[in-house]
């Protein structure tokens, strides 16, 4: 028998790494905020890498960061090790990758919650929605009782009917071996949401004293450290290093002969993979010429003996990847502490979310994260504080927070995710952002930090630092534009030395700058700004002069489209009855509802003579509203 225990603004259900965000930006922006989760111990938990960061996921937590979420600060307080990569290409691509204190990590999430106002942390299983009349009122647990809400936001991960697959061994689980969400699915189907079938994998955890790292390289971290944080200072004493071994010629003959026993082969796998992050036995059988891969040997904290094992994601019998193991340089003698596994979950189909990611068919009920198809602790916790904000402005009855595509990684992501779908686990990479030059990851403050300001999760401190710093470079700019370097012994010398050709005659300090041998350094060595600038401060001056050619070409194309982003389409627009229209985008538009001209754009099979009819026929619309009106 149910019973009401509690009425709160917006409920959270799940304390993954979007279910946080979405909490902590709910109550930090004034809502009486719930998190209900199976095991209140598996807050922030990370199922699968000890890590944070890399390619586009980097820009991600820093996007949330300077949105006022908290990825970016815990990590930075429980790194073990801290690396930029891809510092040989240019800065669109340069991006912080962590590892993480595994354990250290969900222990000060957890504790970050907890001391959270507005914010209450109950332990539950979710089994039911309440809806009323197309509106989601509520939730109902396992033991009964209601929670009543304005609003809801599922972030349920991969426990939505988890199913653990391991060579012939299947059970009902969640990752880790947690408890899965066996009804909530049921509850989802009934009131109108499509689900899909996806699956994810992790590797084996083995001891670290049975390894020799003599025969591995290794990968050590940053001397100097950078951070997710604009508010990080201090850094993390004492860096680990990961190592980096081979895959053998051992190692695939051990997989070609036991494929038969693979359930990625043998048809025990019905849910969909992830293409960018495959198993060690898809990469053998997709890449069979390649004689050798990358595995990586990663500490998962420090007070623990546990080794993930990156780039060994396995759903083979323990048996078989007990021999996998030790078929690879270092690991002839190492003993495996946890077997890897594959596990099958449902997912809601994501073109049924609005930009905002409310869903369409249930108004107040929210998804983010693993629920919508994507893979990564950095996607979902993006889509988690965007969740968030917009059950908490729908609360408030104001305007949802979208984030365009040049403005935000989050607004590729979520954008790609509402408009195209996703056929299997959403990654983000740097390559599905067409303006990658305008999301850098050194930026995101300068792009997002006056939206987190506005919504009220930026504080006034923290904004007077921001707005300082962008005056700062502002007037650096200026200072370099108007002040002349002349043809002197030393300049020529320091010139000559960087292989760069001397001055003819004086030349002001921008045109120097924007040679690529000469930075900033080089000039403040010559000519220092009158004000102290951080080392922030003095790269931002340095990107935007050298690259600022290639910027104002892209914002120049941003504002073109914004202009399609403008023209909003009416909610209770009718495609059967615009003529002309190809019955595909006919289809499309009437399953997706795109809120916009831009939006309608990107949707597959609708072409740009479709977006022209629908121009013409929504011109034709607003007048007959106006002569309604």
């Amino acid at each position: 028998m149910s019973y009401v225990a509690g009425e709160y603004d917006v409920i959270v259900i799940g304390a993954g790494h979007a279910g946080v965000e979405a909490a902590l930006a709910a109550a930090r922006m004034g809502c009486e905020t719930l998190v209900l989760t199976i095991n209140l111990d598996m807050i922030a938990f990370m199922p699968c890498n000890p890590s944070i960061g890399g390619p586009a996921k980097g820009h991600v937590v820093r996007e949330i960061d300077a949105l006022g979420g908290e990825m970016g600060r815990n990590i930075d307080k429980t790194y073990i090790q801290m690396r930029m990569l891809n510092t040989g290409k240019g800065p669109a691509v340069h991006a912080l990758r962590a590892q993480a204190d595994k354990f250290l990590y969900q222990h000060t999430m957890k504790e970050t919650l907890e001391k959270q106002e507005r914010l209450t942390l109950r332990q539950g299983m979710v089994e039911e929605l309440i809806v009323e009349d197309g509106v989601c009122k509520g939730v109902i647990t396992k033991t009964g009782a209601r929670y009543l809400g304005k609003a809801v936001v599922l972030t349920t991960g991969t426990y939505l009917r988890g199913k653990i697959i391991m060579g012939e061994l299947m059970y009902e689980s969640g990752p880790n071996n947690q408890q899965p969400a066996v009804k909530l699915s049921e509850s989802l189907r009934k009131h109108g949401l499509e689900l899909v079938r996806f699956k994810t994998g992790t590797p084996p955890r083995v001891h670290k004293d049975t390894i020799d790292f003599s025969k591995t390289e290794i990968q050590p971290g940053d001397e100097k450290p950078k951070f997710f944080s604009y508010e990080t200072t201090e850094e993390v004493p004492n860096q680990l290093p990961c190592w980096l071994t081979y895959t053998s010629a051992e190692t695939h003959q051990i997989i070609n002969d036991n494929l038969h026993r693979a359930p990625m082969f043998s048809g025990a796998i019905e849910g969909t993979g992830p293409r960018y992050c495959p198993s060690i036995e898809d990469k053998i059988v997709r890449f069979s010429d390649k004689p050798k891969h990358q595995i990586f040997l990663e500490p998962e904290g420090r007070n623990t003996k546990e080794y993930y094992v990156q780039g060994l994601s396995t759903s083979m019998p323990e048996d078989v990847q007990l021999r996998i193991l030790r078929s690879i340089p270092g690991l002839e003698k190492v003993e495996m502490m946890r077997t890897g596994y594959a596990i099958e979950y449902d997912a809601v189909i994501p073109t049924q979310l609005y930009p905002s990611l409310e869903t369409k068919v249930v108004k107040g009920l929210f998804t983010a994260g693993q629920i919508n198809g994507t893979s990564g602790y950095e996607e979902a916790a993006g889509q988690g504080i965007m969740a968030g904000i917009n059950a908490a402005r729908k609360v408030q009855g104001k305007e949802p927070v979208i984030l365009d595509r040049s403005q935000a990684y989050i607004g590729v992501l979520i954008d790609d995710l509402v408009t195209k779908g996703t056929n299997e686990p959403y990654r983000l990479l740097t390559s599905r952002a067409e303006y990658r030059l305008l999301l850098r990851h050194d930026n995101a403050d300068l792009r997002l930090t006056p939206i987190g300001y506005e919504i009220g999760l930026i504080s006034q401190t923290r904004y007077e630092r921001f707005q300082d710093k962008v005056k700062k470079v502002e007037e650096e700019i200026e200072r370099l534009k108007t002040t002349k370097v002349k043809p002197t012994p030393e300049v020529q010398q320091m010139l000559t030395s960087l292989g760069s050709a001397v001055l003819n005659n004086s030349v002001d300090m921008l045109s120097l700058l924007r040679r690529p041998e000469v930075t900033y350094e080089h000039l403040h060595a010559l000519s220092p700004a009158p004000y102290e600038l951080t080392e922030d401060m003095k790269e931002q001056v340095e990107i935007q002069v050298k690259y600022s050619g290639y910027i104002e070409k892209q914002l120049a194309h941003v504002e073109r489209l914004r202009k399609m982003e403008k023209k909003r389409i009416p909610e209770d627009i009718i495609y059967e009855e615009v003529h002309g229209l190809a019955t595909e985008a006919k289809q499309k538009l009437a399953k997706i509802r795109p809120i916009s001209i831009g939006q309608a754009s990107r949707i597959s099979g609708v072409t740009p003579a479709d977006i022209s009819i629908l121009l013409v026929y929504l011109e034709q619309y607003n007048k007959v509203l106006a002569a309604r009106g």
